[in-house]
């Protein structure tokens, strides 16, 4: 077999990797940055597994129906969870519950490279490693079968990821289980490895980085902002001003299948959706305190039995879905492919990431550095 599917069409899941009997594919990174399968032609045995497995090939374009969905305005209660989170911290209320039942929580986490994969716990303090939203492609690996054997050893596991990463998960497990939950993200697109290191480089200068926060609240949840920890210096820049998230919200350095994402307008097979609710001043003035508030989009009977166990410690309004969405498209909708992406890419083996962010005019000032240490000194020599 020469190829699992067209590469525009690939979601990067990982469900054929993982459920190959002989080991013939590899997840390999292409020149853009983003992860694909190759198959090894002396290891395949022919036997279709991969294109069974795979959620685009097999899509049975089933919909949510709408009108069984509920959506809510909520936050967490705990107010440091909470302004840990990106939003309203409801992910930390649901991972807790699933641990406390002698359960597992599966989800991203910022490796020692600085990059994204996903990994399992099974301890409530390290919750906090899977809490926050990632902008970047996360490393699947073998997760898949580590969440299998959980599960047939009748663990509860909690999968979270994005839509077509649980849709894999899914597909390579062939059944449904009563012990398994999922909740996904509503999802912008997946941005780049490459384009995330060389910005790591721009910023850090290759320095070592302690911490990574793509969404730090030091300046409120609404102009949210990167905060990388260095040993001597730190940066902290809103998302307007910061050239990474930049690139990432103008749609210049997505997947190229997430600008015709096949999880989108209902198609989705997780039992909670949670997001931003973006436009909240519009619907729960007073729960708008720039603190952070999650939509949360209970999908089926499962989602709801979730709910249940950690309605007492959260915030929660019932909202109409169908009215917010005009503020939170990327539920319903792929977002656009930028006319420039082609050129970027291009631009990005050939000039510096200054010169990119200059070419491009990505960030409406010049970038600079808030340098935490840099400020310590200045107070240090006024003292003085």
């Amino acid at each position: 077999m020469e190829k699992v599917l067209n590469k525009e069409l690939c979601c990067g899941c990982s469900a054929c990797f993982n459920a190959c009997p002989t080991g013939a594919i590899e997840i390999i990174e292409d020149g853009e940055g983003f992860n694909y399968p190759k198959i090894n032609q002396e290891k395949c045995i022919n036997c279709g597994l991969c294109k069974k497995m795979c959620p685009v090939l097999n899509s049975n374009n089933k919909k949510l129906n709408y009108n069984n969905r509920k959506a809510y305005a909520s936050y967490n209660k705990n107010i440091k969870e909470r302004m840990e989170s990106s939003s309203g911290g409801i992910f930390a209320c649901l991972a807790k519950k699933i641990i406390e039942k002698n359960g597992l929580v599966v989800g991203a986490v910022i490796n020692n490279e600085n990059l994204v994969e996903h990994t399992i716990i099974d301890n409530i303090d390290n919750i906090k490693e899977l809490c926050g939203s990632k902008y970047l492609e996360s490393n699947i690996n073998k997760i898949y079968q580590t969440v299998k054997d959980n599960l047939d050893k009748d663990k509860k596991v909690l999968f979270t990821g994005t839509p077509c990463q649980i849709s894999g998960l899914k597909k390579y497990l062939r059944k449904d289980y009563n012990n398994l939950y999922t909740q996904d993200i509503i999802c912008h697109g997946v941005p780049s490895k490459k384009v995330w290191r060389k910005y790591l480089n721009y910023i850090a200068n290759s320095k070592k980085i302690n911490k990574i926060k793509f969404r730090d609240k030091k300046y409120g949840w609404k102009d949210f902002s990167m905060r990388i920890d260095m040993p001597i210096r730190k940066y902290n820049m809103s998302h307007n001003d910061d050239a990474y998230m930049q690139l990432f919200l103008s749609n210049i350095c997505l997947r190229p299948s997430c600008y015709n994402c096949q999880f989108k307008d209902g198609k989705i097979f997780s039992d909670i959706t949670l997001g931003d609710f973006w436009g909240i001043e519009n619907f729960e003035k007073e729960m708008d305190d720039n603190r952070g508030v999650s939509l949360l989009i209970i999908n089926n009977e499962k989602g709801y039995e979730l709910l249940e166990e950690i309605k007492e410690q959260i915030i929660l309004k019932e909202v109409d879905l169908e009215k917010i969405i005009p503020y939170n498209s990327a539920i319903r909708e792929s977002v656009s492919n930028n006319p420039k992406r082609n050129e970027f890419f291009k631009d990005l083996d050939s000039i510096n990431f200054k010169n990119i962010i200059n070419k491009y005019g990505i960030i409406k000032n010049p970038i600079k550095l808030r340098y935490e240490y840099f400020k310590k000194v200045v107070k240090k020599c006024l003292r003085k």
